[in-house]
Formats: structure tokens, sequence, C-alpha cells
């Protein structure tokens, strides 16, 4: 899979970067020639969380939990995980980029002078903010920096990313993003390891990615992993992938091809394989079993 946050950094020629950090703010411009990959879908993780406001054009970012189609003018948080970006070759895509980690949301939330308490709404993998007129301003106080000819300091970028943060938890109806936030502050480190799982089991991530989502090195992501789980992160990650792979079988018009990629498999005929040890018969099989 690509690392969305290194691809950017790679071009570097179609984009203005600062860094403050760990975490990146960029304007990127997004032809053809800079795409991410030459084809309409690719598969993507994210070891960060990222904000971004999109100046022109538009993606689809397919989720383990739906498709989000974002296009101009749209202002959205994607937390930390992994996606099928779907891209479009006729339309060109700018976006104001933030890559910003965990902790810096947890620091600056937590120096707030009013706390943040917990809505009762839970939050998609791709959460629409509210463009209000405090936040297009603050994208239309970016363009300056980005115009000079020399770099900002990095304490006042640093004050820039906070404000991007409190924008954000200051508007009452993103509720979503707020609830996002105050996980991040709060949650046990169970249930993060286990929203992260159920978020990105239909990717194809390496355990090492999987710890790195997790804030967990990879030993301690294997012990937690069995603590929580009772089984082994593969045998879990095969079992989930299986079960979503018969689901889309027999309850949409997906192809066997498009069933195994969708639900996290790269190779065929080793889904082909495990499918039939798993519930008895070949994937094309199961196609022709009406649904109950």
């Amino acid at each position: 899979m690509i690392n969305f946050h290194q691809k950017v950094l790679e071009y570097s020629q179609y984009s203005r970067q600062f860094d403050c950090g760990g975490s990146l703010i960029t304007i990127f411009s997004c032809p053809a020639e800079a795409r991410l990959s030459n084809k309409a879908l690719t598969e993507l993780w994210y070891p960060e969380n990222y904000i971004f406001y999109v100046l022109e054009g538009k993606k689809i970012w397919h989720t383990a939990h739906g498709a989000y189609e974002i296009g101009e003018g749209s202002c959205v948080l994607v937390r930390k995980g992994a996606c099928i970006l779907e891209q479009f070759f006729d339309i060109g895509f700018c976006v104001v980029l933030f890559f910003i980690p965990d902790e810096f949301i947890c620091n600056t939330l937590q120096n707030r002078s009013a706390p943040i308490s917990q809505p009762n709404k839970k939050y998609e993998p791709v959460i629409q903010l509210q463009s209000s007129h405090t936040l297009r301003s603050f994208f239309v106080s970016m363009y300056a920096y980005f115009s000079s000819t020399t770099a900002p300091d990095k304490s006042l970028l640093e004050l820039k990313f906070r404000e991007l943060i409190l924008n954000i938890a200051d508007n009452p109806n993103n509720t979503e993003a707020l609830s996002y936030f105050c996980s991040l502050m709060n949650e046990p480190q169970s249930v993060s390891l286990e929203r992260i799982m159920h978020d990105n089991f239909c990717f194809n991530l390496r355990l090492q990615q999987f710890a790195q989502l997790s804030n967990r090195s990879l030993s301690a992501f294997k012990r937690d992993f069995q603590k929580h789980f009772a089984t082994t992160p593969g045998k879990w990650l095969l079992e989930k992938r299986l079960q979503q792979a018969h689901r889309l079988l027999t309850h949409s018009d997906k192809t066997v091809s498009e069933a195994a990629f969708e639900s996290g498999f790269e190779n065929l005929s080793h889904f082909s394989r495990c499918f039939k040890e798993r519930f008895g018969m070949p994937p094309a099989a199961t196609k022709q079993v009406p649904a109950l």
C-alpha cells in the first residue's frame, strides 16, 4: 500500500511544504504526472490524521464503512487508517493539506480553556467539517505563507496548527470531529486497538502498520491483540476478511475478484483456497446460492 504522507513529500515540485515537529502542511496540486498512481483505484494508508480543504477537483474515499465523494469547497478530517482512493483522470485536484499526529491534537485540546464534553455520536473514517466563515478565513490566511519567499518560523506554524484544531473544536456543529478528538484523549487503549482493527481489516496492511496506527511497537501490538481478541492478528484478519468476502458475494453483485480485493486479499488463488476451506465451497459457487 502507498503511504500517503510519504507520497506527498515525494512530489515537492507540485507543492510548498512546511514541517513542524512531525506535522506537515502543504498546498498540493495534483496534475496528471503527480497522481498517486496510474490506476483509478489506489490503496492508501496514512499513519497520521489529516485535514484538507479542496480548492479544485474531486476524489472518492472508499473505506470499510462506505464511500465518501469529496469535492471543491469541502473541508474534511480523515482519521488515520487506510482507504481505496478513486481518482478521476479528466480533472485536476488541488488541496490545502494538514497532517496532524494524535499527540498534537491531544496536547492542543488539553490546554483549551473550555474542556470538551464528548457528544453521544459515533464518527466515520472520513468526517465532513462545517465550512464556517471562521474556518474559511483560516484557510485564506494560510495563502500568504505559501506565496512568501521565506518559510515561516516553526513556532508560528505550530500556532497555526493549533488554531486549526481549536477552530474545529469551537464549532458545536462539528459533533463527529469532537467525538473523535475526545476518543483520542479519553479512549482506553483496548478500545482504540479494536476500533483500528475493525476500521481497517479489509485493507492489505502489514502488522507493523497496524501497530503504528494503534500507537504501539510491533511486540506490544501482538501482545495486546492476543490479550484482547484471544487469538493472533493473522488468524483474526483472515477470518474477518473471509466473512467480508462471503457477505459481498451473497448480498451484492460483486464479482469474485472484486469481493477478494475489497476484503483485503491481493492473491486470487490464495483467496479461493482459503474461502473453500472456510465455507466448504469455492467463491464462484457461493454466488449461485440464494442469500437468506
